[in-house]
């Protein structure tokens, strides 16, 4: 007896357009991202939603991608790192995290600046002890925090 099909086809929406995708039930949202759509920018660190790396938006909010499940992403909006830039012009956390020098190596930073973004259309960035509260599930092991901290504080006023 054949074994049931573990292979979906679902549509994702990603940064503003629908995306027809074939996958198997067990493909993170991760892998569906970087694999199916290309979108590389979203980065695998430690594949157990411990250091921030693969951080996205669904549906507004922050998750970690490496631990959801593709098929749970189906008809609702992901916003990756790719989504954020309106052609030339940069988001206001990417800039912010450009102006104050927020990055060293970059491996961390689309996290950092999906976790950031999100942080503040929460409403979580009132002082720099939220800042970094809110922020800790993303790791930069090269030690930039002083100035990310630094650029979401200067992003949160702009848009504040």
């Amino acid at each position: 007896m054949p074994e049931p099909s573990q292979n979906f086809s679902l549509t994702l929406r990603v940064n503003g357009a629908e995306h027809r995708v074939a996958v198997d039930a067990r493909t993170t949202l991760l892998d569906a991202l970087r694999d199916r759509l290309h979108l590389t920018g979203t980065k695998k660190g430690c594949a157990l939603g411990q250091c921030g790396a693969c951080t996205v938006l669904l549906d507004g909010r922050r998750v970690v991608s490496c631990l959801m499940l593709a098929v749970m992403a189906e008809g609702r909006q992901v916003t990756t790192i790719e989504g954020l830039a309106r052609g030339d012009d940069l988001h206001p956390v990417q800039a912010a995290f450009v102006e104050h020098d927020a990055f060293q190596c970059g491996y961390c930073t689309p996290g950092q600046i999906m976790s950031a973004v999100g942080a503040i259309s929460e409403g979580r960035t009132g002082s720099d002890d939220e800042i970094r509260e809110q922020m800790s599930g993303n790791l930069c092991r090269c030690g930039a925090y002083t100035n990310i901290v630094a650029a979401v504080r200067d992003a949160a006023a702009r848009e504040g």
